[in-house]
């Protein structure tokens, strides 16, 4: 298995994306291997000057650079040689396992879109978001970002194919699946919610337990908490902010709060596109490195494209 990481994607870009690629070449379980894109003598310089022996990953030249305000389509198209267009290059030939970028957002979702694809069957690929529960265990909301703007049937498909991601790549049995509303009762909130409400109650593919409250996502109400990704965005931008606040006071430390930290997850993983890729944060440091690429190697191993199109296939069978 080879987990690629772009190593020219970030605020912090190179040396923070490098040094997490250190401590990870440190961590990485037997038959799993390293692969960083970039510009092949920035990378080999700093990993000789922090005494890294160049046998222990590999080096895919890749001398463009997308930056983080670069327009998404643009860029890909007008720089074939950057680090994120050869990442997903390798990818869609079957080179690599995983792609993880703390790159431009937009380009990442860009190229999920073109050069690897959609599934068949999948309206709309989404962005996964993690809500750890206060007593132990993860949540997931789905969508936090790849879709601002939903039909009713894109958030029955975010409940689906969240399903099988809480499935598959957490390893819980049969998720519990919930719309995230305005209140509890079925006939609570939008045009759209309701609608919703009634595609995710009548869907055989999962386990639907009807509308939940922002309150809950980190009890353990649900397993999965579908929304649109503007709703699902703010949502996560909020909980980033609980570990920013708390952090900041002198001597405090808590056991919950420090899984707000977005570096202990690492990124976000895009479903629902023929590849495994995790979007980091702009601002990602090492941690972050370390965490997707473990993230990687997990939806890697899970294999869950074959279950998400399984599904599809079925349904049009």
């Amino acid at each position: 298995m080879i987990i690629a990481v772009d190593a020219m994607g970030g605020d912090f870009a190179p040396n923070a994306i490098l040094e997490g690629a250190i401590q990870t070449l440190d961590t990485l379980p037997s038959g799993v291997g390293l692969a960083l894109i970039g510009d092949e003598k920035i990378i080999k310089d700093y990993m000789t000057d922090k005494g890294v022996a160049h046998d222990r990953f590999k080096v895919v030249h890749a001398p463009d650079i997308i930056e983080m305000g670069e327009h998404p389509t643009k860029a890909l198209q007008g720089k074939p040689n950057s680090s994120i267009a050869v990442g997903y290059g390798l990818m869609a030939a079957g080179k690599i396992d995983a792609f993880c970028s703390a790159g431009n957002t937009g380009a990442m979702m860009v190229g999920a879109m073109f050069s690897v694809k959609v599934i068949p069957g999948v309206l709309r690929p989404a962005i996964v978001g993690f809500a750890p529960k206060f007593k132990g265990g993860m949540g997931i909301i789905v969508d936090v970002g790849a879709n601002a703007d939903c039909k009713v049937e894109h958030l029955n498909q975010f409940g689906e194919i969240g399903y099988l991601y809480s499935k598959y790549v957490i390893g819980i049995e049969n998720p519990k699946v919930g719309l995230l509303n305005m209140g509890e009762e079925e006939g609570k909130g939008t045009t759209l919610l309701k609608e919703a409400h009634q595609l995710l109650k009548a869907s055989p593919h999962i386990n639907f337990i009807g509308n939940v409250e922002g309150r809950d996502i980190f009890l353990d109400r649900a397993d999965v908490f579908v929304t649109d990704g503007f709703v699902g965005n703010v949502v996560l931008k909020m909980a980033e902010s609980f570990y920013d606040m708390y952090s900041e006071r002198d001597g405090y430390a808590d056991e919950f709060i420090s899984k707000l930290n977005f570096e202990s997850f690492g990124g976000s993983p895009i479903i629902g596109i023929n590849g495994n890729v995790i979007i980091g944060h702009g601002v990602s440091g090492p941690l972050s490195v370390v965490n997707m690429v473990r993230q990687g190697i997990a939806v890697a191993k899970s294999d869950i494209q074959h279950y998400i199109t399984r599904l599809y296939s079925e349904a049009e069978a």
